[in-house]
This record gives structure tokens, C-alpha cells and sequence, in this order.
């Protein structure tokens, strides 16, 4: 198949699937075209069978806010075209169904359009009066549409009341990327007096609640010789340093921005952290699950349908500092029970969330939307 991909090229969970899906789609002989306004993160050009087409916005004067979803629009249409594209799937409702619709009717030929649903478009910007109505329609117009958890899928229908059938398709991981690493090659580079690492890793969002991890590394400490290295970047990042500051642990966590090869990361942690108010899955507790990490995460959204309390990971109510800095201790202090679980991570995301379990379930659904 020919598929045009759209997303946020950034650093976030539907980027970041979205690209994974590509170049997944890409090495089982499908050809895909990316079409957003900068290269995704993850994306290597190199890949056999990616395309990548920039979505440039005229900068008119007479504009004070630059249309980019009508140049967008415009650019699938014309990628769809010059290519034969089979169809568009798109990631974030907003406002990439509306792009694919428009280009859906721009196009002389069919082109249906599949939107994948990842959980602020629905839970934050979707339900804002101003965009309630036309992410609603944007989703009743899709020809296709996806949610990554059911706990999603139950929201999108309570909040938006549309009939179409929304199909769960979990985010995966590719298993031979991120895989254990026993002996954690290279650890002694951040922590070189043997501290076991903690890992958070997100687009530092307030969501994400950065500064609790602080807070757990600051309570943490108190009991084991532990290191927090943080991964990622964005507006809670100042705060974050600040409260490390603020607690005299500045010594002992790393900013480390955003990075490209998470999985050499990861495999280094004991612990990774995920202390997020919402979350409609969590791909980078996946992906530590699948290194043979244990998470320690909040009971929200649907990371219960991916983390088992006390089997593969350790799951604790939002903001609750104590309860959850508790459990990274028992981690990184019992060895038992840090091989049971993070073998046990390793065995869900095996059985459960590879990619050869899910990017099937995504070709089997757009040949029913082709039919």
C-alpha cells in the first residue's frame, strides 16, 4: 500500500507512534510518505520505502496567524496525487482529520482517511469550546478511526457522543530495539559512584507532573544511593530545575534534553518514572517495559490496560509522593524483586505489544476502509 502519514513532528506519544508506525509500515514492504511541516523525530530519511514532504505556509502579511491546515490540506492532496497514495492516516485529530478531509474532497480520486486518536486531542484541546464541535465532526467524517486504549475509546464516545466505530489499536514497541541489557553497558557515564538510575522520559508537559519526579528522587534518597537522569524537554523543565535546587538534589539528577536514541538510555535505568495526572497510554513506560525496566506510574487513563500492579510494574494515585517513592525504593533495594518484575515487563511487552502483534491489526484495518 501507499500511505501518507501526518503528525506532530515532535517530541510527544502520537509523534513519536506515528513514526514508529512508518517505519514499521515501511520495513513489511509498504511504501510511506510523511507529510508535516519538519522532519519527525525518529525518522531516518535513509529508511528504504520513506518519503518525507515538507508542508511550507505562505507568510502573506494579511494573515496574523498563518493557515497551516489549509496548506496542509493542499499538500496532501497534492502528495496523493503525484504519488497514487491509497489513503491518508492521521495522528491528532486536530487539525490533521480536518486537513485529510479537505484533501479527501480535493482529490479526483478516492482517498479515504484513518484518524488515530491519542488522548490530549479528546481529553484537553477536543473538549475546549472552541474546537468541541469541528473535532467532533472531524472524527464522524473519518472513514476510519482508531483509539490506543479502551479506556480512550470510552472517552471519546462519553465526551463526543459520535456513532462511528472506534477500533483500539494499542501502541507497540519494536522488541529487538528496545530489549535488556543485563549488564547496563555505559551506566558508568552517569553514574559512576554505582548508583542505580531512575529515568523519566516525556515532552515535560504540566501533565506529566515533571516535578514529582524530584520529589520521589528527593524521598528516594533518603533510603538508597539513586541518580534521576531526565530525558526530554519543554515547559516544565525550569520548574523542574528549580525544585531540584530547592531540595538539594541538583547534584544527583541530569537534564539531559531531548535525544534521539532513547532505547541506549533506557536500558541503563532500574526504575523508570511516569507520574503523570493523564495518560492515554504511556509508550515510554512500554518501552522500558520491553528493556526489561519496571515502571512505577500512575492509575490513570489507560495505563492500567499495559501495566499489571505488583506483576510487572507498580502502579499509585496522582501526586501521591509517598506511596510512589515507597515502591521505587523496594526496587532499587530488592534485587528479587526487581529480576521478577522487570522480567515479567519484558514478557508483557513480548507477548502483548510487539510490533508484529500490532502493525498487522493496522493493515487488516485499512484494507477494511479500502473495501
Amino acid at each position: 500500500m501507499k500511505i501518507g502519514i501526518t503528525c506532530y513532528p515532535t517530541y510527544g506519544g502520537s509523534g513519536i507512534v506515528a513514526t514508529e508506525l512508518g517505519l514499521e509500515l515501511a520495513n513489511r514492504g509498504h511504501d510511506i510518505h510523511f507529510i508535516t511541516y519538519s522532519n519527525p523525530i525518529r525518522l531516518d530519511p535513509f529508511t528504504p520505502r520513506i518519503h518525507y514532504h515538507e508542508v511550507e505556509v505562505s507568510n502573506y502579511p494579511l494573515f496574523q496567524y498563518q493557515p497551516y491546515c489549509l496548506a496542509l490540506a493542499s499538500r496532501m492532496a497534492d502528495v496523493a496525487k503525484t504519488y497514487q497514495l491509497d489513503l491518508l492516516h492521521v495522528h491528532y485529530a486536530i487539525p490533521h482529520s480536518i486537513s485529510a478531509l479537505l484533501a479527501r474532497q480535493m482529490s479526483p480520486r478516492p482517498l479515504p482517511f484513518v484518524t488515530t486518536l491519542h488522548g490530549t486531542d479528546i481529553t484537553l484541546v477536543g473538549v475546549d469550546p472552541t474546537y468541541y464541535g469541528i473535532t467532533k465532526f472531524s472524527i464522524e467524517q473519518s472513514d476510519g478511526v482508531t483509539a490506543v486504549s479502551e479506556d480512550l475509546r470510552r472517552d471519546t464516545i462519553e465526551k463526543f457522543g459520535v456513532a462511528n466505530e472506534i477500533r483500539v489499536i494499542y501502541d507497540f514497541v519494536n522488541c529487538d530495539k528496545y530489549k535488556p541489557d543485563p549488564e547496563r553497558t555505559g551506566a558508568d557515564a552517569f553514574a559512576p559512584n554505582g548508583e542505580k538510575l531512575l529515568l523519566h522520559v516525556s515532552n515535560f508537559r504540566p501533565v506529566k507532573r515533571v516535578t514529582d519526579c524530584i520529589r520521589i528522587l528527593a524521598e528516594v534518597r533518603k533510603h538508597a544511593n539513586v541518580r534521576l537522569l531526565m530525558v526530554g524537554d519543554g515547559p516544565e523543565r525550569g520548574p523542574a530545575e528549580h525544585l531540584a535546587w530547592t531540595l538539594g538534589v541538583q547534584q544527583h539528577v541530569d537534564f539531559l534534553g531531548k535525544q534521539d536514541h532513547v532505547e541506549r538510555l533506557i536500558r541503563l535505568a532500574h526504575v523508570i518514572l511516569m507520574p503523570s495526572e493523564m495518560e492515554s497510554f504511556g509508550v515510554a513506560a512500554l518501552e522500558a517495559m520491553a528493556s526489561g525496566v519496571p515502571p512505577v506510574a500512575t492509575r490513570v487513563g489507560g495505563v492500567p490496560e499495559v501495566i499489571t500492579d505488583g506483576q510487572d510494574g507498580f502502579l499509585g494515585n496522582v501526586g501521591d509522593i509517598a506511596g510512589l517513592s515507597a515502591r521505587v525504593t523496594e526496587l532499587v533495594s530488592d534485587a528479587a524483586l526487581h529480576e521478577r518484575l522487570a522480567k515479567a515487563a519484558r514478557r508483557t511487552a513480548s507477548t502483548r505489544f510487539c510490533s508484529d502483534k500490532i502493525i498487522p491489526q493496522y493493515e487488516d484495518y485499512y484494507k477494511k476502509v479500502l473495501q
